[in-house]
């Protein structure tokens, strides 16, 4: 018989041999998952967002900096980038806040909202008191030289880089259009009324003007008992009183804001001598929405004064992408 031409059974350093090189395949595919790993956790850090990645402003609440980019990634969030605390952009963006708070929460799954506002501490809270917007709910920030706002990409209004005009003569030029196009048909918009869409919230701000006794204070008139609207004089005009947002409505809530905050109130709110070198008496402002994981699903820059992010598309928008 012939003899067999290999033992059945390896030498035990092959077995140790062939271990080990399995062992360092092992190891080096683990390594490689490992790094893909790192490199799409890499991804969704720098993608969450980037816009505004690394950009700190500062908490009123708990003075300390807070990095906007992880702000909007780790929950369904709202962001504000908000102009100084007098500016009409600014008072209407709270004034909406206020009103539409609740219903993007319920509606629209919105679990975090934030305002930065390019001013001190005291002259933000000022503004949030004035227009009843509570920070409990909201997350106020500052951002005294507007460098959020710029690195979102914000209009920064007539000739911003020009240090030979008066800013106050940039702003005045911004009125008529100037670097902001939007303005005059923004404000002409609130004259003039819109037949189609709903606008309560002006109703909202109006009610609180008038409670912290701001004039015109006759617009609305409300029950003694329990302060609910009782009638609104602009929904009583003959032909347009049923539109959705009735002519003049918008106007006089504005005139409203002009008087009672951002004049009577200017020393209080009023950017100091750092801010308006950095340009935040021109710097628009703008708002941002994104899902948990810090995708953007609704952006917004202003394009004028009085120019501000619609609520009412921002509830439509969200609801499509729910």
């Amino acid at each position: 018989s012939s003899e067999p031409t290999s033992c059945p059974h390896q030498h035990p350093t092959m077995d140790y041999r062939t271990g080990r090189r399995k062992a360092k395949r092992f190891e080096h595919t683990m390594n490689f998952f490992n790094s893909i790993l790192c490199i799409l956790s890499f991804l969704n850090n720098t993608i969450a967002f980037a816009p505004l990645q690394g950009v700190t402003v500062k908490s009123v609440d708990k003075n300390v900096d807070v990095d906007l980019g992880s702000f909007l990634s780790s929950e369904k969030s709202l962001l504000i980038l908000g102009t100084y605390a007098a500016d009409f952009n600014a008072i209407e963006y709270a004034q909406r806040l206020r009103y539409y708070m609740p219903k993007l929460r319920a509606e629209c799954g919105i679990e975090k909202f934030g305002l930065v506002l390019n001013c001190n501490p005291a002259a933000a809270k000022a503004m949030c008191k004035a227009v009843d917007l509570s920070t409990d709910e909201v997350q106020l920030f500052i951002d005294p030289t507007g460098k959020a706002g710029r690195t979102f990409g914000v209009g920064r209004g007539w000739q911003p880089d020009n240090e030979d005009i008066n800013p106050f003569l940039k702003l005045f030029g911004m009125l008529w259009g100037l670097g902001a196009w939007a303005t005059l048909p923004a404000v002409i918009g609130g004259y003039i009324g819109n037949p189609f869409t709903s606008q309560k919230w002006i109703e909202d701000a109006f009610v609180v003007g008038m409670k912290q006794g701001r004039w015109p204070d006759n617009a609305i008139e409300l029950n003694e008992a329990d302060g609910s609207i009782k009638s609104n004089k602009f929904k009583d005009l003959p032909l347009v009183g049923s539109w959705g947002r009735p002519p003049l409505e918008l106007a006089t809530l504005r005139l409203q804001s002009m008087m009672g905050i951002s004049l009577k109130q200017w020393d209080e709110l009023a950017p100091d001598e750092e801010s308006l070198q950095s340009g935040v008496l021109t710097q628009l402002g703008g708002c941002v929405v994104c899902n948990e994981g810090g995708e953007a699903i609704y952006e917004w820059r202003d394009p004028g004064i009085c120019a501000v992010a619609n609520f009412e598309d921002i509830l439509k928008e969200l609801k499509n992408t729910n």
